[in-house]
């Protein structure tokens, strides 16, 4: 008999996860939940994303906040990716704290949570990059794969503006090479999981919605040619007891002060998990879009800029 729904109050109704949800997070490695982040709150934060766009107008190439877009000049700023934004504004730490997503977060996680990271990828309308097929997990490797990443839907996503795209059920199998060349690219070779990629959904919803997708889940998602601009904040968030195994540990303070629910602990969990290390580190270092450039065998198409 399956137990009661656990609901979640946003403010404005309740919001349920069902362990059927569960279920379907197990099998096929993503969820979504609607209405998880409310209009005012979304209203706030998009105006703080403005006024990070504008402030690319004083930048002429990537930094510690902005990930430029090809093309970008201070007169037409275009910006792809804000790195950590959570560590800029109070309010994006605030969003994967919220009791609702932690309520989400508990039930496919655990009760002891630590935040791993977050980013803010931005498709502006007509020239919006494309993110080529990987899993987070090849990134960073950790003694347990108990680690998702939420899809925070600041606008629409629908099928013409490059939502995410995954491979359901994909994250209960290897994890593939994301090499090019001898170093780590941050991409799999599209001819390597052409079969796993004829089974490939998008992940669309209103904006609000929230997805959550398994760190060994193949996904990517292709250019935004549309007239709708597509933002996705998202976060990474691993259970306490999953601890990093390729590198990237810094003192044990800052380490617990990424906690967001629960109890830190120093004994990792282990389990038989596949592992590919991220080394040699990437010929073209930086995000994830400058990992991937020197893959010759791209999968998403490009348009001139």
């Amino acid at each position: 008999m399956e137990a009661l729904p656990c609901k979640l109050g946003t403010g404005d109704h309740e919001i349920m996860i069902s362990n059927n949800d569960v279920e379907v997070y197990r099998r096929d490695g993503y969820l979504v939940v609607p209405d998880l982040l409310g209009a005012r709150q979304r209203i706030q934060l998009q105006q703080v994303i403005d006024g990070w766009i504008a402030g690319a107008s004083h930048i002429d190439a990537h930094d510690d906040i902005y990930d430029l877009e090809p093309g970008h000049t201070r007169e037409a700023p275009r910006v792809r990716r804000i790195k950590a934004p959570h560590r800029i504004d109070p309010q994006f730490l605030d969003v994967v704290r919220s009791p609702a997503v932690i309520a989400v977060l508990t039930r496919l996680l655990g009760p002891d949570l630590r935040l791993h990271g977050s980013k803010l990828n931005i498709k502006a309308p007509q020239y919006g990059s494309p993110v080529e097929w990987h899993q987070d997990w090849a990134f960073y490797p950790h003694t347990n794969d108990d680690i998702l990443a939420i899809g925070v839907m600041l606008d629409d996503m629908e099928l013409v503006n490059g939502p995410l795209l995954v491979v359901p059920g994909s994250h209960r199998g290897p994890v593939y090479d994301h090499h090019y060349d001898g170093r780590f690219c941050g991409a799999i070779d599209p001819i390597e999981i052409a079969t796993e990629l004829a089974r490939a959904v998008p992940v669309t919803g209103k904006a609000g919605s929230m997805s959550f997708h398994h760190a060994r889940l193949l996904h990517g998602s292709a250019e935004n040619t549309s007239a709708r601009r597509r933002q996705l904040l998202l976060y990474e968030v691993c259970a306490a007891d999953a601890w990093p195994l390729a590198g990237g540990m810094t003192l044990l303070g800052d380490f617990d002060e990424r906690m967001i629910a629960g109890r830190t602990t120093i004994q990792a969990r282990m389990t038989n998990v596949p592992v590919r290390m991220p080394w040699p580190p990437p010929l073209c270092q930086g995000s994830i879009y400058e990992n991937q450039a020197v893959r010759a065998q791209r999968y998403f198409a490009t348009t001139a800029r």
